[in-house]
């Protein structure tokens, strides 16, 4: 596992709060592995609520409708790749 960055132990701290995984510590989460199938498990609804999580923090918004959608949420460290980018506050 490689180490998390400071931005993307901020947004693991978020993913593991606001979809309450009770049984993942954010900072076990590996950056680069997937959120989805068969990395952290997540699903639609989990990428829903995460959008709306990182839009309430980093002020923009993450469309459903974004052809980008599967590399922006394949792991931790692009999805804050993407955050860090595209952030307002």
């Amino acid at each position: 596992m490689s180490a998390q960055t400071e931005a993307e132990r901020a947004l693991a701290d978020l993913l593991v709060e606001s979809l309450n995984l009770e049984d993942v510590q954010a900072a076990d989460i590996d950056p680069e592995a997937p959120l989805f199938n068969a990395g952290l498990g997540l699903d639609s609804i989990d990428a829903l609520e995460l959008a709306l999580a990182i839009s309430k923090r980093y002020g923009f918004q993450l469309r459903s409708d974004n052809d980008e959608n599967r590399k922006i949420f394949a792991s931790l460290r692009a999805l804050s790749a993407h955050v860090e980018q595209h952030r307002t506050t």
